[in-house]
């Protein structure tokens, strides 16, 4: 069992509630961008140049930040949002047209999470929005009725580019329609695949998925999960539940006589709704963002957060999060689209699910070796890198420190070509 205090924070600019969470969060983000290697690399003036030179009007509220950090060398660097260390998550989400409506699970690890729900005006615009990143956002609302979401683009590719959460707080800030959201997310570049949501009150919607190998591709699919146009990655597929979430979804957009409601209770549902926490892939939230009336509803089995920005009110609420189902749901049984195909290596062993245990547990290093292993071979490295010397360097202690099993797996992919370079 697992519990998070969600907070809801009104601020107007960045001030003394913003510095609480900073003061709140740095610690662990410290640690997990020192692990990764990404403070100097590329360094602070490289970053500055590069928000500079995609978002500059973000950069007085960038200086007002590093200033209440009291210029903190490393947080200067990390809140640029450049280039920062690949990390995964899951969700899902839909937009429902009839009544503009956008809904999204936010599917992470509890303690991961910063649990806010901040509202503000940094650069003239209000914004209600889930913060990330101490400055990013990963789903939020802003008053001219623009709603921007993310879900993981299912992607091993990393690249030169930000963070999404830095995007998405940019497209909220200074984008006041889908038109605008879809330009600035073309602008922009992001370092890893995700998939974006974007919708306003005239119910104009776009999907646009965002990857650093190729152009973005803008869509009118009103769903999106964890995948692109194909599977990319079939392990984390088969892990996710990607292409069942998406057939889901779409099947419950065309039911005869679907309202609003049934859209946002679907999200409470097996197979969108996931309970596996200590895997590192469970529900924190549901956001239901209605543009028309300027709200947002969390929501969980047990209670709904409302929020508005007519009523906005700053509440504390602790959230229990259990891998037992204390009310049953419904569940989907449908079975995956055929092209869902997992190589025969992984049938039997359900590495994600055993590996997320072991984490969970304390053991980092017991099946690094066996994913690892698994990687090399595909890429055709078996005979030429040493695991033992590969898990020891992705699990020390300073390695491990605010992981969970994907964003050890991203890490070790990412980097495992630099490794071998640098043993030979």
């Amino acid at each position: 069992m697992l519990q998070l205090n969600f907070r809801s924070i009104s601020e107007k600019l960045p001030g003394d509630k913003w510095l609480d969470l900073f003061n709140t969060h740095w610690p662990a983000y410290k640690a997990w961008f020192q692990s990764k290697g990404a403070v100097n690399h590329p360094d602070l003036k490289t970053c500055i140049a590069n928000l500079e030179r995609y978002m500059p009007e973000m950069m007085p509220t960038y200086h007002r930040l590093c200033n209440l950090t009291d210029n903190d060398p490393i947080a200067a660097r990390f809140l640029t949002g450049f280039q920062p260390p690949a990390y995964i998550s899951g969700c899902s989400q839909a937009v429902w047209e009839q009544t503009p409506m956008l809904v999204r699970n936010y599917d992470y690890h509890p303690h991961l999470s910063e649990g806010t729900l901040m509202q503000s005006a940094w650069n003239g615009t209000k914004v209600i929005a889930t913060g990330d990143c101490l400055s990013g956002v990963v789903d939020g609302m802003n008053e001219h009725g623009l709603v921007a979401s993310l879900t993981f683009g299912g992607r091993k590719v990393v690249g030169k580019g930000f963070g999404i959460p830095f995007i998405l707080r940019y497209v909220l800030e200074f984008c006041s329609n889908v038109e605008e959201g879809v330009r600035a997310l073309c602008r922009i570049p992001s370092h890893m695949a995700y998939n974006v949501m974007l919708l306003d009150k005239t119910s104009s919607f776009k999907m646009v998925q965002l990857s650093p190998d190729h152009a973005p591709v803008i869509t009118d699919m009103p769903v999106s999960t964890n995948h692109q146009s194909k599977i990319d990655w079939p392990e984390h597929a088969k892990f996710s539940k990607t292409v069942e979430r998406e057939k889901f979804l779409l099947e419950q957009l065309a039911m005869p006589q679907q309202n609003s409601h049934g859209i946002a209770d679907a999200f409470l549902q097996s197979p969108l709704f996931n309970r596996r926490y200590n895997d590192g892939f469970g529900t924190i939230y549901t956001a239901v963002y209605k543009p028309l009336e300027g709200s947002v509803e969390l929501r969980w089995p047990e209670q709904t957060l409302h929020q508005s920005f007519a009523d906005f009110k700053e509440v504390t609420i602790n959230i229990t999060y259990t891998e037992k189902i204390q009310v049953p749901l419904p569940v989907y049984n449908e079975p995956a689209y055929a092209e869902v195909s997992t190589p025969a290596s992984y049938e039997d062993a359900n590495y994600w699910v055993d590996y997320g245990k072991s984490w969970a547990n304390g053991n980092h290093s017991q099946l690094a070796g066996q994913v690892a292993k698994t990687i090399v071979d595909s890429l055709g490295l078996a005979d030429k890198i040493d695991i033992n010397k590969l898990v020891e360097k992705f699990t020390t202690d300073d390695k491990c420190r605010g992981q969970i099993p994907w964003e050890m797996l991203a890490d070790v992919w990412a980097n495992i070509g630099n490794y071998y370079k640098n043993e030979n």
